[in-house]
């Protein structure tokens, strides 16, 4: 089906082609499969050892260095056993910002960025753009705003088979 990249109007009087090429921008979304880049992660022998690191390879000694040595990734372990028992199981944190790409206040436009960030890996690893994965890409003449659900229903759904199926991967370690 074809999707006009702008708004269309409901004026009658605009012809069809006319509100086709002309008007304000609708928002676009790009989403970029996770799982897939989940899957090559595991695949590489080195990048598959360092995501079971927060298992076997961290200081235990009581301090507070790594999102391991919280009490709510302990809380997760105790209320969900089956996933904590498991080192290969991905922990991931969500962060997203918009930012103008134009440098202009004055500017109509906003990008929101929607980011992944792995929390198995070491922390010198843990915030390295190598692995952290932008997975969406808001754009629009505004803010998503309190309707961001609606653009992260992609990203929730494949979370949310990640949960509930999980997914067969090569272990390159």
């Amino acid at each position: 089906m074809w999707v006009s990249r702008y708004k269309v109007k409901d004026d009658d009087d605009c012809s069809s082609d006319e509100n086709s090429k002309t008007g304000p921008p609708a928002k676009v979304l790009w989403y970029l499969l996770i799982i897939p880049r989940f899957k090559r992660l595991f695949a590489n022998g080195d990048d598959a050892k360092d995501l079971t690191w927060h298992a076997n390879g961290r200081n235990c000694d009581g301090m507070l260095r790594h999102p391991v040595d919280s009490s709510q990734w302990k809380k997760i372990d105790f209320l969900y056993l089956n996933f904590g028992k498991r080192a290969r199981n991905l922990r991931l944190g969500l962060a997203t910002d918009g930012m103008n790409p134009y440098g202009n206040l004055s500017t109509q436009h906003s990008s929101w960025s929607v980011l992944l960030v792995i929390y198995n890996l070491p922390p010198w690893l843990c915030m390295k753009r190598k692995y952290m994965m932008f997975s969406m890409m808001i754009s629009g003449p505004r803010q998503p705003g309190n309707d961001i659900d609606v653009y992260l229903s992609s990203l929730i759904e494949d979370l949310s088979e990640l949960w509930d199926k999980g997914a067969l991967v090569f272990d390159g370690f």
